[in-house]
């Protein structure tokens, strides 16, 4: 269980540490995708979601066993994240260096996995 405990609680805060800046940074992103962003929306809302997985990912952290279950649908949307994001470079839709930094979800999935399967009932 100390497993799961530290994966959770240290996949949050490095969510956390990845995400929070991201919500001060509009102007900037922006411009590095070449312009004003024309959905804000869909930005905020991406940076939202994102941020409130991160909490859940700490109260797994503070007691793994009663939300096995959601462990690995964690690991899925990180799966998600990042294939899609390989998928948009083999598309030419998005450079590569976004999909190398959103590699990371896929070691924070495979860990989520592995922190699910240890804290399997005995």
């Amino acid at each position: 269980m100390t497993f799961a405990k530290w994966v959770f609680t240290l996949g949050g805060l490095f969510g956390l540490l990845m995400i929070t800046p991201l919500f001060f940074l509009e102007e900037r992103m922006a411009a590095m995708a070449g312009g004003p962003l024309t959905h804000p929306e869909n930005y905020y809302g991406f940076l939202s979601v994102t941020f409130a997985w991160q909490l859940v990912y700490l109260v797994i952290g503070r007691n793994p066993a009663p939300y096995r279950p959601i462990m690995l649908l964690g690991a899925l949307g990180k799966v998600m994240f990042a294939g899609l994001c390989w998928w948009l470079v083999a598309e030419g839709r998005l450079d590569a260096q976004v999909a190398l930094i959103s590699s990371s979800d896929l070691v924070l999935a495979a860990l989520f996995v592995a922190a699910w399967w240890r804290t399997r009932p005995a």
